[in-house]
């Protein structure tokens, strides 16, 4: 079974995805395979190299990554042109790991911008972590040290709300504790095991 896993920022996709793992889901990463392909050494960073000039790059030979994420952030075409380099990448990466899994598991496509690519329809089953602006920016302020007006512009600039609610086979409302959250994963999870 392929499910799309999404969220906003700081909605606690990543806690969700670490509990699914925990579970016994196979979990595949997007944000950790778009680090992977563009790592130190890899034909990923080269290509980065040349769209964008060495200036990219940490003084150790790394992506640097704050400095690309407000360039992209900031300039659309930039965005596409660094997309077009690494999304062959990560599908590539992606199928790779699907192909690896036991032919019963349930393999969950952690995908921060699932909603944004349009890539919903693709999986058999969608899980929504959800929580309100608020929340989304107290996290963001205390655990990222981040100024509430950056963490504004984060949300902005994602899908909305009320766009990733319409595609979730699954809303996991994540407004409680630790606790609460994980109850509610284990239930999706089993929800998911007896599809």
């Amino acid at each position: 079974m392929r499910v799309g896993l999404t969220g906003g920022i700081a909605s606690g996709k990543s806690t969700v995805s670490s509990i699914l793992r925990e579970l016994g889901a196979v979990v595949i990463d997007a944000d950790l395979i778009a680090r992977e392909v563009v790592a130190k050494g890899t034909p990923g960073l080269a290509a980065v190299v040349e769209a964008f000039g060495p200036e990219m790059l940490t003084p150790e030979g790394e992506l640097d990554r704050p400095k690309m994420g407000a360039l992209v952030f900031e300039d659309d075409a930039a965005r596409r042109r660094l997309e077009g380099i690494v999304h062959p990448l990560v599908f590539e990466r992606y199928a790779e790991l699907e192909a690896a899994a036991p032919p019963d598991a349930i393999v969950v496509h952690d995908i921060p911008l699932l909603v944004e690519s349009g890539r919903a329809e693709e999986f058999d089953a969608v899980i929504v972590v959800d929580a309100h602006e608020d929340h989304q920016l107290e996290r963001m302020v205390r655990d990222r040290g981040w100024t509430e007006e950056h963490g504004r512009s984060r949300i902005a600039a994602q899908a909305t709300r009320e766009e990733r609610r319409a595609v979730a086979t699954y809303l996991i409302e994540n407004t409680g504790t630790r606790e609460d959250l994980r109850r509610k994963v284990t239930e999706v999870f089993a929800e998911l095991a007896a599809a």
